[in-house]
């Protein structure tokens, strides 16, 4: 599958871009996970942050967010990763981190990586260089576990 990679700051987002992540992330993460909660917490439009949008044929496939660290010491956040259902099983997943991985090293050099993972994506995350850190907790009635990559 040919995908095209974007990694926006969020003031370059077009209303289109920014529309299709909203709607993809409520699609996957609202509805088909049933779990309500309030996915636009205001962390979209904040810093440095970025988005890394995943096209194929127009539409977007592949997402995550990219949260800038907040403090001197503290980790780059890879958050709302995400593959459309329409385009699951193509290990699409993989390429998806890679991108993520290497966008986070591009604008923030040396910096950790840390995300929240569904508990039951632990291993999954591993294979990208993550270490669980902690233990496994709710959020919004789903099992995470935090997780770790050290800098190079």
């Amino acid at each position: 599958m040919n995908i095209d990679w974007y990694d926006r700051h969020h003031s370059e987002l077009t209303p289109h871009e920014l529309y299709a992540l909203l709607a993809l992330r409520s699609a996957v993460f609202v509805v088909e996970q049933q779990c309500a909660y309030l996915d636009v917490d205001g962390n979209d439009l904040r810093a440095d942050n970025r988005h890394l949008l995943g096209m194929a044929e127009g539409q977007l496939v592949a997402y995550a967010r990219l949260l800038s660290p907040q403090e001197v010491n503290s980790p780059v956040k890879i958050g709302r990763v995400i593959v459309s259902d329409r385009v699951r099983g193509a290990r699409l997943g993989n390429r998806l981190m890679e991108q993520a991985i290497g966008r986070c090293q591009q604008h923030w050099p040396g910096r950790d990586l840390f995300l929240s993972a569904q508990a039951h994506l632990e291993s999954f995350y591993q294979q990208h260089g993550f270490i669980a850190v902690g233990e496994a907790y709710q959020e919004d009635g789903i099992p995470h576990i935090d997780m770790r990559k050290n800098a190079i």
